[in-house]
């Protein structure tokens, strides 16, 4: 199994560095028994499926990749070959994927390969054929989930009749190729931000947790203006019901000039080594602004984060990070349901911190140098923890020697908790960031509730 890096006995914070994988898009992940996370994704050549493992999510970046299957010639599942997922199912695996043909490349169909190798990467692979629905029409990005025991298919399709480039539909499945009864239709894209450039929903993800089935889903062309947005059903209802599902209004993830990243969408969910860390991996872009149709612009890149669950338990995804180290949280020690975040650039310390990107900081190399550290703000890249008058703050750097002082800090063992972290200023030695009335402020620690007021854990 992965090894897990301890710190003084306890787990880190998960750690990657994005993007995961360059000039691929529509990423999918298996985290499998055998101790792999197996990774598929559409290549920008449109002419094959790859696969890589590692023991690690960030492993990934590195693993050597192995081509499973070429498109055909002609004929059927000879173009346009998108958006393969990787499932093991009875003890097979499957890709399920979705092509086109040479003579008519957006006649889009939905297909499965099997293998009964224990090792996907160097077995061999059958073809299953195509996915039978209702329509013969343009349907793709299909994927597959268990749900209180029965095997569901979600998928995103034209449907006759509605004039939209896709919709989602759902159905039970007999095998792993095969759906059965009426498809539901679960939505159409109608909102402002499911309508930028095409009326889109596709690209659909499931996660199941506190009694509910999340499905998140991808809207708008596959520019900037490629988004996620959220069903939501509970565990108990009937899920080929449409009336079981609601809508978010607002995407869930989208573009975020700040950070740099455009048109975030066609995610899947998987665990970090740690076991208990969600991840949504997902591609983007690293510019806005494309020539000619998005489709050939091949720089759609594989990328990782941590999300988290709302009070109310829903997922909060927030922001797509910016490229290099992921962030982390600041959890207070003796406060545990609170964060270290910013409010209108005060730092503090509060709970249910929905804004997530306000509670994530970059801990890099300190501006003083020196072997220290600044805490760089996520939502705000150039933005650095500082203090100033004794009061934490996040500002932007001005890279004077005060600011640069005033945002540098030696990173110490917790003085509450081992397991934790602490503080201590640069340019005031024995000071240490710690909360006083939910306030960020830097002061000496005398006692043990200052000592507790200065230590954090890192998630």
């Amino acid at each position: 199994m992965a090894t897990l890096i301890t710190v003084l006995g306890m787990l880190a914070p998960v750690s990657f560095t994005n993007p995961i994988a360059a000039q691929r898009a529509d990423a999918h992940v298996w985290k499998h028994t055998d101790g792999y996370y197996y990774l598929t994704a559409t290549v920008p050549e449109y002419d094959r499926i790859v696969l890589r493992r590692a023991t690690t999510v960030q492993g990934l970046s590195s693993a050597p990749e192995t081509v499973i299957w070429r498109r055909h010639t002609s004929g059927e599942m000879s173009a346009n070959i998108w958006a393969p997922e990787i499932h093991f199912i009875d003890g097979r695996w499957y890709v399920y994927f979705t092509a086109g043909r040479a003579d008519d490349r957006f006649r889009i169909r939905m297909y499965v390969l099997e293998s009964t190798s224990a090792n996907p990467l160097t077995g061999t692979w059958t073809e299953r054929g195509r996915i039978v629905t209702p329509w013969d029409t343009f349907s793709l990005d299909e994927t597959t989930f268990v749900h209180n025991g029965v095997r569901y298919l979600a998928w995103a399709q034209q449907e006759p009749g509605i004039a939209t480039n896709s919709n989602l539909y759902l159905a039970r499945m007999t095998n792993p190729w095969t759906i059965s009864g009426t498809p539901v239709r679960l939505a159409v894209p109608t909102l402002s931000w499911e309508t930028r450039g095409y009326a889109v929903n596709e690209g659909p993800a499931v996660v199941i947790r506190n009694g509910r089935v999340f499905m998140t889903y991808s809207a708008s062309a596959t520019d900037a203006n490629y988004c996620v947005g959220l069903l939501t059903a509970s565990a108990t209802a009937n899920l080929l019901s449409a009336s079981s599902w609601t809508k978010s209004p607002n995407p869930v993830f989208a573009t975020n000039a700040a950070t740099g990243q455009y048109g975030p969408g066609h995610n899947s969910f998987t665990v970090a080594e740690d076991g208990q860390s969600d991840l949504i991996l997902y591609h983007d872009r690293s510019y806005r602004d494309i020539s000619g149709d998005p489709l050939n612009d091949p720089n759609r890149r594989t990328r990782v984060q941590k999300f988290y669950w709302n009070a109310d338990g829903t997922p909060n995804f927030g922001i797509p990070v910016p490229d290099g180290a992921h962030p982390v949280r600041l959890r207070s020690h003796n406060v545990p349901d609170r964060y270290i975040r910013h409010w209108e650039f005060r730092a503090r310390l509060d709970p249910n911190v929905t804004t997530l990107a306000d509670s994530q900081f970059r801990i890099v190399p300190g501006l003083a140098g020196g072997g220290s550290v600044s805490l760089e703000s996520t939502n705000y890249p150039g933005y650095y923890l500082r203090h100033r008058n004794s009061e934490a703050w996040v500002d932007r750097a001005d890279g004077g020697a005060l600011f640069t002082a005033d945002a540098s800090f030696y990173r110490r063992t917790g003085m509450a908790d081992s397991s934790g972290v602490s503080f201590e200023s640069v340019n005031y030695p024995g000071r240490y960031l710690r909360h006083v009335n939910y306030l960020l402020r830097v002061e000496a620690a005398p006692d043990a509730s200052a000592r507790s007021d200065a230590t954090f854990h890192l998630e």
